[in-house]
């Protein structure tokens, strides 16, 4: 895809459809802003948009940047923790094994914009590393034990969705489900793998997931209270 790269707002992913009709921005669930356009569209509208949406573009990142709290010790992910130190360096951050480090400047804030997108860029790659590590091991348990048959594995943290099936049984998985606990990531596996049976939300579709997650209404009420932003 396409992108734009601001001065102020970093790389900003432009997004073609045929179905779009008029020129929209948002924030995309990886922290990075996007806007969607009709194929047909110039660059140089959206560039435009950008230009004229300065001030309402800074209050609607500073609200979505609020929303990612950081801490000393929390955990990223299944295996991966946070570690900030106070440095009269300039603010870095960079993942060691399983951490990720935190030097910050006596000049910045944790909460700051710019940190945040930082740690936000830092916390993707540690999250895709889980992700390829965990999900397809247990994607193939499950459907072994279930009786499912799917043709691949695909991995993405630009979705809002936690994950989906295509008619071709390709399963595309976000990376923000290491963040969920491990009954909902697998309440979101057995509902993709569902749809290789169902390609549909029929009452159908949800008996064949009642068959392996017996649990499922409640799990997927628990899930509404997560999002799959990073």
């Amino acid at each position: 895809m396409p992108t734009i790269n601001d001065s102020e707002f970093g790389e900003i992913v432009i997004r073609r459809s045929s179905k779009a009709t008029s020129v929209k921005l948002r924030v995309a669930p990886d922290g990075r802003l996007r806007i969607s356009m009709p194929t047909y569209a110039p660059i140089f509208l959206a560039k435009q948009l950008v230009k004229s949406n300065r001030d309402e573009l800074r209050k609607i990142l500073n609200t979505e940047d609020k929303k990612s709290s950081y801490t000393h010790g929390m955990l990223i992910g299944k295996s991966h923790k946070l570690s900030i130190f106070q440095s009269n360096s300039r603010t870095k951050v960079s993942k060691n094994g399983l951490n990720i480090n935190v030097i910050l400047s006596s000049e910045d804030a944790i909460e700051d914009p710019h940190v945040v997108r930082m740690i936000r860029d830092e916390s993707i790659k540690a999250l895709r590393i889980e992700a390829r590590s965990y999900l397809p091991r247990r994607l193939d348990y499950i459907a072994n034990n279930h009786g499912f048959r799917y043709t691949n594995i695909r991995f993405s943290h630009s979705s809002g969705r936690w994950g989906s099936c295509n008619s071709k049984g390709t399963i595309s998985l976000n990376i923000a489900l290491m963040k969920l606990p491990f009954e909902l990531i697998d309440y979101v596996l057995i509902h993709e793998l569902s749809h290789t049976v169902q390609m549909n939300h029929s009452p159908e579709f949800w008996e064949v997931v009642e068959t392996s997650d017996p649990n499922y209404k409640a799990h997927r009420k628990l899930l509404k209270t997560h999002a799959p932003s990073i």
